[in-house]
């Protein structure tokens, strides 16, 4: 898959077969557009090219708002994307400027002009253009006018649940990480820098890797104790996360730390990616470190259990 972060960059193509959107989390419905995308670049012996946007339009639009957090980062995405076997991925920034191309310019100047679009794929209820106005009804219109093939996916359904993005969102928010997962057909992931911590974990037998997230807009899930698997170096290793704020050492910023079972290898400064799998509880307070040990234990049984038994 090639790369390209603007729509500038890109070598028109004589026969592209194009999907666009934001993508936030690469999901099931998601998923279903790219494989149809696949499926007629290989039909059309074209170029598959997935258009998607950085920031998120929203974050340009609504500044104030700051309530959006996203499912995956951009390099999350790209990775995701690339795993699909698309030959094109064009990150174009996005910014108040690019947010005032009206629906027809959009078409004619960037899907027909600089992208070359011979077939154009997208998603169930799609929007695009200038307060996005432009419509499917609209695409209908233009298809003809400028000579390109228009199909709609349809709305993907899992468990007779509707896929989107901020049903995703909603469901990592309350913890339900098992559901997300499922909505998403991969799993929810978390990357960062490993950090000096105090080393309390140490002191109780269960040391953690604190994690410094990258992107300030990446969504951490609700707080709690979750059964991992944890990506060092190239290799897996089975492990228990840990969010919220540490209340029994009278904590109030944020933590993201992860046990690595079976490791005692020294990662400071080091990349890891936490791949999470099912949520065991609730954060707690505790009496004393003695006692939040004591759970520890407990919590590290089950997640074993989970681990070596739900998600082989």
């Amino acid at each position: 898959m090639k790369v390209y972060h603007s729509i500038d960059e890109f070598p028109r193509q004589e026969n592209a077969v194009v999907t666009i959107g934001t993508f936030d989390g690469v999901h099931a419905g998601h998923l279903q557009i790219i494989r149809r995308l696949n499926e007629l670049a290989r039909e059309t012996e074209g170029e598959s090219v997935v258009l998607t946007f950085f920031p998120h339009p929203r974050m340009i639009l609504q500044p104030d708002d700051n309530d959006l957090k996203l499912i995956t980062s951009m390099p999350e995405k790209e990775m995701l994307l690339k795993a699909q076997g698309i030959h094109h991925l064009i990150v174009q920034p996005f910014d108040m400027e690019f947010s005032r191309i009206s629906a027809t310019e959009f078409v004619r100047d960037i899907l027909l002009s600089k992208i070359g679009t011979s077939i154009l794929v997208i998603g169930y209820d799609h929007h695009f253009g200038r307060n996005r106005e432009g419509t499917y009804k609209d695409l209908e219109e233009m298809a003809p006018v400028y000579g390109f093939r228009l199909e709609e996916i349809p709305k993907q359904v899992v468990d007779a649940v509707a896929v989107s993005s901020t049903k995703i969102r909603y469901a990592l928010m309350k913890g339900e990480i098992e559901t997300a997962n499922k909505l998403m057909g991969h799993d929810f992931t978390l990357s960062g820098e490993v950090i000096e911590g105090d080393r309390i974990g140490g002191k109780i037998g269960y040391p953690t890797a604190n994690i410094r997230v990258r992107e300030p807009y990446k969504l951490i899930p609700a707080s709690g104790i979750y059964a991992v698997m944890t990506e060092v170096e190239g290799n897996w290793y089975q492990g228990m996360l840990y969010i919220g704020t540490r209340p029994v050492v009278g904590g109030r910023k944020l933590s993201v730390e992860v046990n690595i079972f079976d490791f005692s290898e020294n990662i400071y400064g080091k990349a890891i990616t936490v791949s999470l799998k099912a949520r065991i509880r609730d954060d707690e307070n505790f009496p004393s470190l003695e006692e939040l040990a004591l759970k520890m234990r407990e919590d590290k049984i089950h997640a074993t259990k989970l681990l070596s038994t739900r998600f082989v």
